[in-house]
């Protein structure tokens, strides 16, 4: 296995997306800020492979919580539409 894969078979950046999206951010930009420095991704790449871990059995696994709480978030604003 490698040694970047989870037990779930999820690389390290993808569980670190979503240990970025556990957390509060206190201020307008302070998420944006976080996924730069700490993940070294522009944010319109970082939602790009976000949106994809929500549609990944992999990451449900991994963080049910999460992909869940966020998939509703997903489709409330899709239905905004």
């Amino acid at each position: 296995m490698d040694e970047d894969t989870g037990e779930q078979g999820l690389g390290r950046r993808e569980r670190d997306i979503l240990a970025l999206e556990r957390r509060s951010f206190s201020g307008p930009g302070a998420k944006e800020r976080a996924v730069r420095e700490e993940l070294g991704l522009a944010p319109v790449r970082y939602f790009q492979l976000l949106n994809a871990l929500l549609d990944d059995p992999r990451a449900l696994a991994h963080d049910p919580v999460t992909v869940n709480r966020l998939r509703r978030v997903r489709e409330r604003r899709r239905a905004e539409r």
